[in-house]
């Protein structure tokens, strides 16, 4: 007779938890965590119909997952809702708690799962980038034949903080902080969930203080879930029952900026740090850029903002510019805020301090012109590729010059189609290495045209 399949620990976890929530001392955070996936929040990239993880546990069994993303994204409950869905055996551990015979006592559980009722183990490790190169060495048999299926959590780069062999045995996923329209749903449950959060306090909040809350939570729900249980304190000791901006600024002990992120503000804002970047003022640059900062403003937002100036309006004048901004888009991912501002503050006085031109950019808006205005015009048969014997024979690149057999690798043939062939989109400037750009340039262009009016 078949030993009875017990309950998955993972249920158990959330029972525990249920009950624990029930009491009024747990955070209201804690409170707050989604017990199954459809209450889950955030990461619609990965879960849902055809993503990732939706069928992934829709097929019944996890593999091995590293969790990486910010703070207050949603890692350790995805990990348990999703050890939940597969009715798995749910086990955490700890690197500062937890040691070899922890460790052994739950292989050996997780062996005595698979032998007897079949079920996976799934190992939770959160802040694994903590664990020494030994600790995570420890894992990796285990892992590799299928008696742990590890979790992992971190706020770091797994390819710096996670040893390589471990790594390949994983599928390493990325969390986004969660918008300002996912907390701002977050809190609204809270206010009106009677069992688990405040729906029994009878208490509102205006619309100036949740797009506050939600804004200045950078992402991380468990912040917005903290300003919202000290606001409602707050609310409760001062009789009051509608927490405003003032209680809620009060409760986060930060003050709201005029910026709101969907309005005219908004478009104000941004306008004058682009133009202050444009008009090589860094000072200002700086300033405008920390005004969206603080009122709660995506970074990666400035970050894309800054990416498309460098290309607009320095160009080539300074091509490093283009690599600076991009620099500190990887920067800021990768280390989150605060300190994620350092690197835009150096790539945004960097930008407002370089030599500006904005050739290239009128260069695509002249070509793109061409483009609608004559339509697909022929590609040149001596530029085009010849890889079959009746191409070739057809005139498919004959009279192409290699560009490298010639001195300064110049060959002067004409490349435009023969209707444009006078055409000059491109006028570089005099500032900055455009200059000497330009120099070169002309020098070419006037050998190109020489042969051009030898060649009529």
């Amino acid at each position: 007779m078949a030993k009875r399949r017990p309950a998955s620990a993972g249920s158990d976890l959330f029972a525990a938890r249920g009950s624990a929530v029930r009491r009024e001392a747990a955070p209201l955070a804690e409170r707050m965590r989604p017990s199954s996936l459809h209450e889950f929040v955030g990461q619609s990239h990965l879960l849902g119909s055809g993503k990732f993880l939706g069928e992934l546990v829709r097929g019944g069994k996890l593999p091995s997952l590293i969790l990486w993303g910010p703070p207050g994204c949603g890692k350790t409950t995805l990990a348990l809702l999703l050890a939940q869905q597969v009715n798995a055996d749910f086990v955490q551990f700890s690197a500062v708690l937890s040691g070899v015979k922890e460790l052994r006592a739950i292989i050996d559980r997780a062996r005595e799962n698979q032998r007897l009722y079949g079920r996976q183990t799934v190992l939770f490790v959160d802040e694994i980038h903590r664990f020494n190169k030994a600790q995570q060495d420890a894992f990796l048999p285990h892992v590799e034949d299928g008696t742990l299926t590890l979790i992992g959590a971190t706020t770091e780069n797994p390819s710096f903080e996670i040893i390589a062999p471990l790594l390949s045995r994983c599928r390493v996923l990325v969390l986004e902080p969660l918008s300002v329209a996912d907390i701002q749903l977050l809190l609204r449950r809270a206010l009106s969930d009677r069992e688990r959060g405040l729906g029994g306090w009878g208490l509102e909040i205006s619309h100036e203080a949740l797009e506050f809350m939600a804004a200045n939570a950078h992402g991380d729900a468990r912040v917005a879930y903290n300003v919202l249980e000290s606001a409602a304190e707050l609310a409760r000791v001062r009789g009051v029952t509608v927490i405003d901006l003032a209680l809620a600024e009060e409760a986060a002990q930060h003050r709201a900026l005029l910026y709101d992120k969907a309005g005219e503000e908004h478009y104000n804002v941004i306008s004058a740090f682009i133009k202050s970047l444009r008009g090589s003022d860094p000072d200002a640059a700086v300033y405008w850029m920390m005004r969206m900062l603080e009122a709660g403003e995506d970074p990666l937002f400035l970050a894309r903002r800054m990416i498309i100036f460098a290309a607009e309006d320095i160009g080539n004048a300074d091509p490093r510019a283009l690599l600076v901004a991009v620099a500190a888009k990887d920067a800021v991912h990768f280390v989150g805020l605060p300190e994620g501002r350092i690197p835009l503050a150096q790539a945004a006085t960097y930008l407002a301090t370089a030599p500006k031109s904005n050739a290239s950019y009128k260069a695509m808006l002249a070509a793109s012109e061409d483009v609608r205005e004559f339509g697909p015009l022929p590609v040149p048969l001596h530029l085009r590729n010849a890889p079959t014997k009746l191409m070739r024979e057809l005139g498919y690149g004959r009279g192409y010059e290699y560009a490298h057999d010639f001195p300064e690798h110049f060959s002067d043939q004409p490349h435009l189609p023969e209707a444009l062939r006078d055409r000059t989109y491109y006028l570089p400037t005099d500032q900055g290495e455009e200059k000497a750009i330009a120099e070169r340039l002309a020098r070419w262009r006037e050998r190109r045209r020489k042969r051009g009016s030898d060649d009529r």
